[in-house]
Protein backbone atom coordinates (compact mmCIF):
# COMPACT_ATOMS: atom_id res chain seq x y z
CA UNK A 1 0.00 0.00 0.00
CA UNK A 2 1.60 3.59 -0.65
CA UNK A 3 2.39 6.04 1.95
CA UNK A 4 -0.22 9.21 1.71
CA UNK A 5 1.32 12.15 0.59
CA UNK A 6 2.19 14.07 4.02
CA UNK A 7 0.84 18.20 3.40
CA UNK A 8 4.01 20.15 3.72
CA UNK A 9 4.35 22.43 7.46
CA UNK A 10 2.45 25.84 6.39
CA UNK A 11 4.05 27.71 9.01
CA UNK A 12 7.71 28.94 9.06
CA UNK A 13 10.13 28.19 11.68
CA UNK A 14 10.50 30.72 14.60
CA UNK A 15 14.39 30.50 14.70
CA UNK A 16 16.05 33.29 16.97
CA UNK A 17 19.32 34.14 19.15
CA UNK A 18 18.30 32.89 22.56
CA UNK A 19 17.74 35.34 25.49
CA UNK A 20 19.56 34.09 27.87
CA UNK A 21 21.53 34.45 31.66
CA UNK A 22 24.41 32.39 33.17
CA UNK A 23 25.21 33.24 36.72
CA UNK A 24 27.60 31.20 38.74
CA UNK A 25 27.96 31.28 42.74
CA UNK A 26 30.27 29.19 44.87
CA UNK A 27 29.03 28.06 48.69
CA UNK A 28 31.38 27.61 51.29
CA UNK A 29 29.74 24.60 53.26
CA UNK A 30 30.21 22.87 56.46
CA UNK A 31 30.68 19.71 55.47
CA UNK A 32 32.37 16.59 53.92
CA UNK A 33 31.60 16.05 50.05
CA UNK A 34 30.31 12.91 51.12
CA UNK A 35 27.27 14.73 53.50
CA UNK A 36 26.08 17.92 51.27
CA UNK A 37 25.93 15.62 47.76
CA UNK A 38 22.89 13.39 48.87
CA UNK A 39 21.23 16.44 50.05
CA UNK A 40 21.07 17.99 46.75
CA UNK A 41 18.36 15.48 45.93
CA UNK A 42 14.48 16.66 45.05
CA UNK A 43 13.71 13.97 47.95
CA UNK A 44 16.21 15.25 50.52
CA UNK A 45 16.24 18.94 50.06
CA UNK A 46 13.02 18.78 52.35
CA UNK A 47 15.03 18.20 54.76
CA UNK A 48 16.98 21.16 54.55
CA UNK A 49 14.71 23.72 52.75
CA UNK A 50 12.25 24.73 54.96
CA UNK A 51 8.36 24.48 52.49
CA UNK A 52 10.20 22.44 49.74
CA UNK A 53 7.45 20.08 48.36
CA UNK A 54 7.69 18.84 45.26
CA UNK A 55 4.28 17.65 43.53
CA UNK A 56 5.84 14.69 41.94
CA UNK A 57 9.31 12.67 42.06
CA UNK A 58 9.78 9.60 39.80
CA UNK A 59 13.02 8.10 40.65
CA UNK A 60 13.79 3.84 41.06
CA UNK A 61 16.16 4.73 44.08
CA UNK A 62 14.07 6.88 46.22
CA UNK A 63 16.04 9.86 45.76
CA UNK A 64 18.40 11.89 43.43
CA UNK A 65 19.76 9.57 40.49
CA UNK A 66 20.73 10.18 36.61
CA UNK A 67 16.59 10.15 34.79
CA UNK A 68 15.06 10.75 37.65
CA UNK A 69 11.97 13.90 36.99
CA UNK A 70 10.53 15.66 39.51
CA UNK A 71 7.82 18.84 39.08
CA UNK A 72 7.54 21.60 41.48
CA UNK A 73 4.78 24.16 41.79
CA UNK A 74 5.23 27.45 40.43
CA UNK A 75 3.05 30.30 39.26
CA UNK A 76 1.75 30.25 36.15
CA UNK A 77 2.84 26.49 35.34
CA UNK A 78 4.39 23.49 37.57
CA UNK A 79 8.17 23.16 36.00
CA UNK A 80 9.37 20.40 34.97
CA UNK A 81 12.70 18.51 37.13
CA UNK A 82 14.99 15.85 34.61
CA UNK A 83 18.30 14.76 36.10
CA UNK A 84 20.84 14.34 33.07
CA UNK A 85 23.59 13.74 34.87
CA UNK A 86 24.08 12.69 38.51
CA UNK A 87 27.37 11.38 39.60
CA UNK A 88 28.09 11.17 43.41
CA UNK A 89 31.66 10.05 43.00
CA UNK A 90 32.74 12.90 41.45
CA UNK A 91 30.45 15.48 43.02
CA UNK A 92 28.73 16.32 40.17
CA UNK A 93 24.86 16.90 39.14
CA UNK A 94 23.28 18.50 36.06
CA UNK A 95 19.65 19.07 35.87
CA UNK A 96 17.24 20.55 33.16
CA UNK A 97 13.97 22.42 34.35
CA UNK A 98 11.26 23.34 31.82
CA UNK A 99 8.71 26.15 33.32
CA UNK A 100 6.30 25.72 30.20
CA UNK A 101 5.91 29.14 28.51
CA UNK A 102 8.42 30.68 31.29
CA UNK A 103 12.14 29.22 30.60
CA UNK A 104 14.01 26.51 30.22
CA UNK A 105 16.94 26.19 32.66
CA UNK A 106 19.91 23.93 32.73
CA UNK A 107 21.24 23.75 36.70
CA UNK A 108 24.93 22.43 37.38
CA UNK A 109 26.11 21.76 41.04
CA UNK A 110 29.91 20.77 41.44
CA UNK A 111 30.80 19.67 45.02
CA UNK A 112 34.60 19.74 46.00
CA UNK A 113 36.57 19.49 49.13
CA UNK A 114 37.66 22.93 50.13
CA UNK A 115 38.84 23.25 54.19
CA UNK A 116 37.05 23.48 56.46
CA UNK A 117 34.15 21.60 54.69
CA UNK A 118 33.62 22.18 50.81
CA UNK A 119 32.56 24.40 48.13
CA UNK A 120 29.62 23.78 45.84
CA UNK A 121 29.59 25.58 42.93
CA UNK A 122 26.09 26.46 41.11
CA UNK A 123 25.68 27.49 37.69
CA UNK A 124 22.07 28.72 36.91
CA UNK A 125 21.46 28.93 32.96
CA UNK A 126 18.07 30.54 32.21
CA UNK A 127 16.74 30.83 28.36
CA UNK A 128 13.24 32.57 28.07
CA UNK A 129 10.66 30.79 26.38
CA UNK A 130 8.13 33.89 25.74
CA UNK A 131 7.05 37.29 27.54
CA UNK A 132 6.50 35.72 30.94
CA UNK A 133 10.38 34.55 30.83
CA UNK A 134 11.76 37.65 29.77
CA UNK A 135 10.48 39.22 32.71
CA UNK A 136 11.87 36.18 34.60
CA UNK A 137 15.67 36.77 32.99
CA UNK A 138 15.07 40.98 33.39
CA UNK A 139 15.19 39.81 37.16
CA UNK A 140 17.77 36.88 37.35
CA UNK A 141 20.18 39.79 38.24
CA UNK A 142 23.71 39.29 39.43
CA UNK A 143 22.37 40.89 42.58
CA UNK A 144 19.51 38.87 42.85
CA UNK A 145 21.52 35.73 41.95
CA UNK A 146 23.93 36.36 45.09
CA UNK A 147 21.09 36.79 47.60
CA UNK A 148 19.35 33.49 46.17
CA UNK A 149 22.58 31.53 46.90
CA UNK A 150 23.31 32.83 50.24
CA UNK A 151 19.94 32.06 51.68
CA UNK A 152 20.08 28.31 50.16
CA UNK A 153 24.10 28.56 51.68
CA UNK A 154 22.58 29.78 55.29
CA UNK A 155 20.01 26.70 54.98
CA UNK A 156 22.40 24.26 53.80
CA UNK A 157 24.70 25.27 56.48
CA UNK A 158 22.13 25.43 59.45
CA UNK A 159 21.67 21.84 58.85
CA UNK A 160 24.58 20.55 59.01
CA UNK A 161 24.99 21.70 62.07
CA UNK A 162 22.03 21.29 63.90
CA UNK A 163 20.19 18.73 61.35
CA UNK A 164 17.00 20.48 61.22
CA UNK A 165 15.60 23.32 58.56
CA UNK A 166 16.37 26.74 59.10
CA UNK A 167 12.45 28.22 59.45
CA UNK A 168 11.31 30.82 57.52
CA UNK A 169 12.20 34.28 59.47
CA UNK A 170 14.32 32.35 62.00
Amino acid sequence: MPLAKQKPVSRSLNVRAPNRVTRTYKQRLNGSVPKVFPLLCPVREAEWAHGWNPVLVLTQSGYAEQDCVFVTDAKAHDAIWFITRHDPARGFVEMVKVTPGVTACKLTIRVRPSKPGCEAEVTYSHTSLGPEGDVFIAGFTAEYYVQFMREWESRLNHYLKHGTALRNGS
